[in-house]
């Protein structure tokens, strides 16, 4: 069992930065593909940024150029950097994690219970 620990949500005007950050309770390096995803309300659940057991990067395209997604293995956290945040990102935010081989399988076993993302006009 897998518990993740998402902070960092908060409310942030249009052009504006936070970082999220997940605290994992297992060491994942090497054996979990992890992840953010988001949902909004009437949207479809989006895969935002994932980090592969292989160590490959995958964006949406919605927010490539925009975050960036890191991982402290020392200290089994997941990072989600967004800078020149748009409303259209706003959104709940989860961390997600998968016990993986190399390649994210499009499910996620475990996930942590979701940050809030507001961006304004």
């Amino acid at each position: 069992q897998v518990q993740l620990v998402e902070s960092g949500g908060g409310s942030v005007q249009s052009g504006g930065s936070l970082r999220l950050s997940c605290a994992a309770s297992v060491y994942t390096y090497s054996r979990y593909c992890m992840g953010w995803f988001r949902q909004a309300p009437g949207k479809e659940r989006e895969e935002v940024a994932t980090i592969e057991s292989g160590g490959r990067i995958r964006y949406a395209d919605s927010v490539k150029g925009r975050f960036t997604i890191s991982q402290d293995n020392a200290k089994n956290t997941l990072y989600l950097q967004m800078n020149n945040l748009k409303p259209e990102d706003t959104a709940m935010y989860y961390c997600a994690a998968d016990p993986c081989k190399g390649t994210y399988g499009g499910s996620w076993r475990y996930r942590g219970q979701g940050t809030q993302v507001t961006v304004s006009s």
